[in-house]
């Protein structure tokens, strides 16, 4: 992953509401959650919903499917993984090189 596309994604879940949408997707499952369920379950308005919507759709995070006559969204799972895979990467990677600089010198 690109670190401009990791802080991207970062940046859409730094927003309280965007993070509470996007929790509430994961904890739903592959099956998603109908747009008007999230409404519901968040209490604001359509047009705020849909901006944060929005927001998640543009960086990937999640994605959005007709249903008839609803519309469901879905947490992109892969993406989620790479962005954790992303920030765990380089966990410890110069830990050897630090407390080698770190000893005293013999």
């Amino acid at each position: 992953m690109k670190i401009d596309d990791a802080a991207a994604r970062l940046e859409a879940l730094g927003n309280a509401t965007r993070l509470k949408i996007y929790r509430m997707l994961v904890r739903a499952g592959r099956a998603g959650m109908p747009v008007g369920r999230l409404q519901e379950r968040l209490k604001i308005p359509a047009s705020t919903l849909s901006h944060h919507i929005k927001g998640l759709v543009a960086v990937g995070l999640i994605s959005q499917v007709r249903e008839s006559t609803t519309l469901v969204c879905h947490a992109e799972y892969d993406t989620m993984r790479g962005l954790v895979d992303f920030l765990v990467a380089e966990c410890c990677a110069d830990e050897l090189e630090c407390e080698v600089a770190a000893r005293p010198a013999a």
